[in-house]
Formats: structure tokens, C-alpha cells, sequence
């Protein structure tokens, strides 16, 4: 049997393979030691358009495949060194320490740690938007929490949305209340009124946002995320999570994603202009839907939302589940604009 010796600086340069890969544009194209597949044809109505997980479409970065092919060999190593790398250059990347970052198993795993934590009988109650990411109600109800659902207003926001409300919101918030922010979709937003709140973190100990790769970095399959937070805060949530949690070839995959400077450019703006598109035809069509910041639009559908489900379904085309707080709204994920265009076909079947 060979065996394997690995330093953490080959465990380093392993993580940031694919840094010095060719730049192509858009930057979603794979590196040369992996063949490139070829876009797929626009899809007809004989195949299965999922437009209903709000995944990116464009898949990981050329960086990411090849550090994955690059870390194969490191399958049978726990990720120890690896995510303590990654966890390094995270902590760089959002200006705090090593310490404040918890790597987990796609951010719902740090939804989950959340909800153990700090919900319960004992420790209190989670409160949180309806509609919101259902996964840290069930968690929190498991737990044996109450929950308690906060409607949004009639512009579908929460009453504290701009910038300057929220930094109030949780200044004012009692130390004692843990505040959890879930940026998902951080890197999809371009509103002057939206900015990250890790910054506020170094203020507030009750304060913990949580991040994911599986967005903008195309990696929901791989299951890689992290939460920010004060050292103790971190340091609580660890106690309830299962050692090495996050696989290494998310980790390998993750870190050297970081390192590809068009990755989030080129998602946000193959988004922005296919979501264009899309609410483009919808207005034709004179369907409103929620402004969106995100990969995602929910439409006014203007009738309950199940039949319209089912009716795409058959037509093979999968969108978002039903939300009971908004149940005339149906969620689309935004894919490739050919999808769009096959969405779209059926959508006008399925109202006829």
C-alpha cells in the first residue's frame, strides 16, 4: 500500500490549485485537466428543468474542479489542515480571526447548530420573518422552542430593512437575545440599502451571520458553509457539532473558489441578466413578482400556487415549493436563460 505524507504547506498549495488557471470569461468554463462539457441545448419539454432550489445553474468555479482533482488523493485524510487553512483565509477575507469562523456542512448545518444552541424549553424562544428558510423552524421546534413567526409587511420586507435600521435594530437588541443573520444570497445583491453585517460582529456578541458556498460559488451538492461570530460565540456552537463535518473535497473545493476573482462577478451578472429577462416577459404578461435580490423571483401568480406546481411538474418543469404565508406566489429560481425560455413556454401552457 503507498502511503502519503502531506505537509500543511502542501495541504496549502493543494487548496489553492486552480489559482493560476486561465481566466476565461464567463469564468464558469472548466480547466484543461478537466474536459469541458458543452452547454446543453435549450431545454425542450422531454427533459427535467429544475428551477426549484435556487442552485446556480453555471456550477462550481474551473478553480474549484481542478482543486477537487488535485485532493483526490487526500480522500482517505481527515480534513483537519485543510479547513483550518480555510477557516485562515475566510477570517481574512471578512476581517476578523481564525477563531470567529465555524466551517460546516453547507450553512444549514450552522442553522441547525443555531437553533441547538440557543432554542429550547429552556434557553428561549427562536423568532424569525414569515416567510423565511423553513429549515431553523423545524430545527427550533424540535428542540422543543416555541416559534414565533413575524409577517412581513405589505412591500414583503421586514420593517427593519435598510442598512441604518438593521445596525440599529441589533444595538438596541438585548445582549441577552442571539441575533442570527443568514447571507445566503449576499453575494447576489446589488441595492445601495444592502450590506454584509459581519463588521458589527466586533460590537456584538450575540450577533452570528451565517455564509454558504452553495450560491453564488455553484456548490450545493458539496455542502460547505460558515458562520462569523465572536470567538465565545463560536466556541458554543462547536460543542454541538460533529467532528470534521465538512467533507475535503468541499473544503479543497471551497478554498480554492476564493481564490478566482470572476466567480462572483460573473454569477451576479449572468443573474442579473437572466432575471431581467425573466421579469421583462412577466411584465408583458402582467404577473407582478417581489422585487429580488437574490437568484430568485416570487411571482404573483394571482390564484393558489399548488395547481400551477403540479401543472409545470407535468410539463417537467420544477419550480419552488408552496409557502403558506404567501400562497398566490410561486417561487422560480433563476437558471440559464434556455431554461428560462422552456419555464416560460410552459407557464403560458399551463394558464391557457
Amino acid at each position: 500500500m503507498n502511503s502519503i505524507s502531506i505537509s500543511r504547506r502542501k495541504f496549502a498549495q493543494l487548496l489553492s490549485a486552480g489559482a493560476a488557471c486561465a481566466a476565461v470569461k464567463p469564468a464558469l468554463a472548466l480547466a484543461k485537466t478537466v474536459p469541458r462539457m458543452k452547454d446543453p441545448p435549450a431545454p425542450s419539454l422531454t427533459r427535467i428543468v429544475r428551477l426549484s432550489s435556487n442552485e446556480n445553474p453555471y456550477g462550481p468555479s474551473s478553480h474549484a474542479l481542478k482543486a477537487m482533482t488535485d485532493a483526490f488523493n487526500l480522500a482517505c485524510r481527515y480534513p483537519d489542515e485543510p479547513a483550518d487553512l480555510l477557516s485562515e483565509k475566510l477570517a481574512k477575507l471578512n476581517s476578523v480571526n481564525p477563531n470567529q469562523i465555524l466551517l460546516g456542512d453547507g450553512s444549514g448545518e450552522i442553522l441547525k447548530l443555531c437553533a441547538e444552541t440557543f432554542t429550547g424549553a429552556q434557553r428561549g424562544k427562536l423568532v424569525a420573518g414569515d416567510p423565511t428558510f423553513e429549515a431553523i423552524l423545524h430545527h427550533a421546534t424540535v428542540n422543543g422552542a416555541e416559534v414565533v413567526k413575524v409577517p412581513l409587511t405589505n412591500t414583503f420586507a421586514h420593517d427593519i430593512t435598510p442598512k441604518n435600521e438593521l445596525a440599529d435594530f441589533i444595538s438596541k437588541t438585548s445582549p441577552q437575545t442571539m441575533i442570527l443573520v443568514d447571507e445566503a444570497y449576499f453575494h447576489y445583491a446589488d441595492s445601495p440599502n444592502y450590506e454584509s453585517v459581519i463588521p458589527l460582529i466586533k460590537d456584538h456578541p450575540n450577533l452570528i451571520v451565517a455564509r454558504t458556498f452553495s450560491k453564488i460559488y455553484g456548490m450545493a451538492g458539496l455542502r460547505c458553509g460558515y458562520a462569523v461570530a465572536q470567538p465565545e460565540t463560536i466556541a458554543q456552537l462547536r460543542s454541538h457539532q460533529s467532528w470534521d463535518s465538512v467533507n475535503i473535497m468541499a473544503v479543497a473545493a471551497a478554498g480554492a473558489s476564493l481564490n478566482d476573482p470572476d466567480q462572483v462577478t460573473n454569477g451576479r451578472r449572468l443573474n442579473q441578466e437572466t432575471r431581467t429577462f425573466v421579469t421583462t416577459q412577466l411584465d408583458a404578461m402582467d404577473f407582478k413578482y417581489i422585487p429580488s435580490q437574490a437568484n430568485f423571483v416570487m411571482i404573483d401568480v394571482k390564484r393558489p400556487v399548488p395547481p400551477l406546481i403540479k401543472a409545470l411538474n407535468e410539463r417537467n418543469v420544477q419550480v419552488g415549493r408552496l409557502f403558506p404565508a404567501l400562497p398566490n406566489h410561486m417561487r422560480l429560481t433563476i437558471g440559464k436563460k434556455s431554461e428560462m425560455e422552456a419555464f416560460l413556454s410552459a407557464f403560458r401552457q399551463a394558464l391557457a
